[in-house]
């Protein structure tokens, strides 16, 4: 790594409750619980990867938010824009899902969390502008509500006049946007995308909220023509991305791709067997953010977030823990034996 980055994420931490094993919620009599969110699992990777990790969010002022704040400590990053105020945290239930039945998450208490009820003079945007590199914001945030909006705008304006480097993650969420979710969400994601340098996406997205067309019937023509598209009309310099294929042996197969200076970069098709999917796109996010922090070619850039993606799916939590070298290592398709 060429130097060390201050690398913000603005987001809400939520703790999950998960099912142990296989079992269904209505069959389970215990939950073990964690803190995570897009926001946490970014910085936190960064933060592995030897950045420095900042988390822009509003916890609880009660045990609940000391006992996330403390889990923040423990993962890396600091806390020196966390505020306090409120009384709840957002939750999610997780199922884990097996052969034919897909994994479930039921949210709770959302909208009435610390972070999503935060209100205006929560975040002093200039100040926190003044001391990163890079903030990384998520179309879940996004979703949420205007006050949230309003908040995320800001900050991510103060951050570009102020010189920093803006991401922005799609992650379009069609739970949380409702009826008639993309033609709700697509002036919010137009203004995201106009503060962007770096976007994480893919054709869907492009089409699907952009409302980009194509004469293309082939994903991955879809992918070539709409994302030099996206490109062009927003002023982005690098858009990343994943197509997934999950397969008739439940594994799953992920494709990466890096478009910059006019020109796609991809990673091999990585097959895998998966113990943990959620939070894997954070994973592949923050592995693009570092090899742009890092100076890495485009190709080197795309296979090392496409393996840190893979590695994601064997840990058990959403949020990714493995190092710089523990990736290359990956990447080197070293056997599963043993490391003494």
């Amino acid at each position: 790594m060429v130097s060390r980055l201050r690398v913000a994420a603005f987001g809400e931490v939520m703790m999950r409750l998960q099912v142990p094993g296989y079992e269904l919620l209505s069959q389970a009599s215990s939950l073990n619980y964690s803190f995570s969110g897009t926001g946490v699992n970014v910085a936190s990777a960064l933060a592995c990867f030897g950045h420095e990790g900042f988390l822009v969010t509003r916890l609880p002022d009660n045990a609940v938010g000391d006992a996330a704040n403390a889990a923040l400590r423990k993962l890396g990053l600091s806390t020196e824009f966390v505020g306090r105020g409120g009384s709840y945290m957002g939750m999610y239930f997780l199922e884990n899902g097996f052969g034919a039945r897909p994994a479930r998450v039921t949210y709770s208490n959302r909208q009435e969390s610390s972070f999503n009820t935060a209100p205006t003079g929560s975040f002093d945007y200039m100040h926190i502008a003044q001391g990163i590199d890079i903030a990384h914001f998520c179309g879940i945030t996004l979703a949420m509500n205007y006050a949230v909006r309003r908040h995320m705008f800001a900050l991510a304006e103060a951050v570009k006049g102020n010189g920093g480097t803006v991401v922005f993650d799609c992650n379009y969420r069609p739970g949380h946007w409702g009826e008639d979710g993309y033609a709700k969400a697509k002036p919010f994601y137009e203004k995201m995308m106009r503060l962007a340098d770096i976007v994480m996406m893919n054709e869907k997205d492009a089409m699907l909220i952009l409302g980009l067309p194509t004469d293309k019937v082939d994903r991955q023509e879809q992918l070539l023509d709409l994302i030099p598209q996206v490109a062009r009309q927003y002023g982005i310099s690098a858009i990343a991305g994943t197509q997934r294929t999950i397969n008739g042996d439940n594994t799953h197969s992920l494709l990466g791709y890096l478009f910059k200076n006019q020109t796609f970069a991809f990673s091999e098709r990585l097959t895998f067997a998966v113990y943990d999917r959620i939070g894997a796109g954070d994973a592949f996010a923050s592995g693009i953010i570092h090899g742009e922090l890092s100076s890495f070619d485009p190709e080197l850039t795309v296979r090392f977030a496409a393996a840190a993606a893979m590695l994601a799916h064997t840990i058990t939590g959403d949020t990714p823990m493995s190092s710089e070298s523990e990736i290359l290592r990956a990447m080197s398709k070293a056997n599963g034996d043993v490391i003494r």
